[in-house]
């Protein structure tokens, strides 16, 4: 379809909105871009993506990227995942796992999901387990149980449900990481066991309770929780 001058003029329009001073133009831009979707805005919303602070404003442009051809966005976003910039990563992973598409799968890689930067990580993680062929989870259940003890409260919460989403297969590196050396590993292993045999348990109350553990016992064995684990868990509480 020929584009005329006003089409090419409102495009100019929404591409400048994206860079406005004031979060609330920026996020009616990415609502108007993704509410009428056009192949010329598909790199401005990637490159937004990769310097906007505002969270919402982020969600939104990547609600416009998912509005138009699949074809066009995952090559786009797969390239940010080379970025030098955090953010861009971050938020590149955030859109693979919106788009869905199982093509996105290989360009994830170990370094992505082991990212110095938690951000980055978080979002590899939950990605992962989204897009994992059949077959595969063991692998990826290795790289993720190799993250346990990592960061603050949050980064674990989400490598803890990442893990409990690949179901039962995490079972021998929870078990292999309820013996490390380091404390905080094994803690990490230990609550994330818990929530694997009971997703009804609060992640706070399944870290406290395995530090207790620990802190008692040192090493601590199955003894300490029950049994071993069994079943697979979908949900993780917050």
């Amino acid at each position: 379809m020929t584009m005329t001058p006003q089409d090419t003029d409102v495009v100019r329009r929404a591409l400048r909105a994206l860079e406005d001073a004031r979060p609330s133009a920026r996020l009616r831009a990415a609502l108007a871009v993704g509410t009428n979707p056009d192949p010329r805005f598909v790199d401005a919303l990637v490159e937004r993506c990769a310097v906007e602070p505002e969270f919402f404003v982020r969600d939104m442009l990547t609600w416009a990227l998912t509005r138009h051809p699949v074809e066009l966005t995952l090559p786009r976003t797969l390239r940010e995942l080379g970025s030098e910039r955090a953010q861009a990563r971050s938020q590149a992973l955030h859109t693979l796992s919106k788009l869905g598409d199982p093509r996105a799968w290989p360009a994830i890689t170990r370094g992505h999901l082991t990212d110095a930067d938690d951000e980055v990580a978080r979002a590899a993680w939950r990605t992962a387990v989204l897009l994992v062929p059949d077959g595969e989870e063991p692998a990826l259940a290795e790289v993720l149980a190799s993250q346990l003890g990592r960061g603050g409260r949050d980064t674990q919460l989400s490598l803890s449900r990442a893990l409990v989403e690949l179901g039962d297969v995490i079972q021998p590196f929870l078990g292999a990481a309820a013996t490390a050396p380091d404390p905080a590993v094994r803690a990490h292993a230990l609550a994330t066991e818990r929530i694997l045999r009971d997703p009804e348990t609060g992640f706070g109350y399944a870290i406290e309770e395995a530090k207790r553990v620990v802190a008692l016992d040192g090493a601590p064995g199955e003894g300490d929780w029950g049994g071993s684990t069994g079943g697979t868990a979908r949900r993780v509480d917050r």
